[in-house]
């Protein structure tokens, strides 16, 4: 099994950057493709972005392209989230999940506890 844990949330101005983190543990944790998403208060969960397991084909959502930027290293065992040009609709809280579909799966081997990211105008 896969567990993750999310961190590098926090309150940011409007424009600004944020980089999160999901660190993975586990004998398999490499060979999952891994996943971010986000859900706003009163809202669905969202998918966000996608990264194969060999770390190739990046998925974005629309909402998200050109400002944000996923990519992992298994060296390390974390996937990160760059985000870049932060907007008030980004607030949300942020999670990673593991799964073996791509870009997204049916259902997820593990999901992280989730990161508040509040940007302000």
């Amino acid at each position: 099994q896969v567990q993750l844990v999310e961190s590098g949330g926090g309150l940011v101005q409007a424009g600004g950057s944020l980089r999160l983190s999901c660190a993975a543990s586990g004998r398999t944790s490499s060979a999952y493709n891994m996943n971010w998403f986000r859900q706003a208060t009163g809202k669905e969960r969202e998918p966000i972005a996608a990264i194969t397991w060999r770390g190739t084909s990046p998925y974005y959502a629309d909402s998200v392209k050109g400002r944000f930027t996923i990519s992992r290293d298994d060296a390390k065992n974390t996937v990160y989230l760059q985000m870049n040009s932060l907007k008030p609709e980004d607030t949300a809280v942020y999670y990673c999940a593991a799964g073996r579909g791509y870009p997204f799966s049916d259902t997820y081997e593990s999901w992280g506890q989730g990161t508040q990211v509040t940007v302000s105008s």
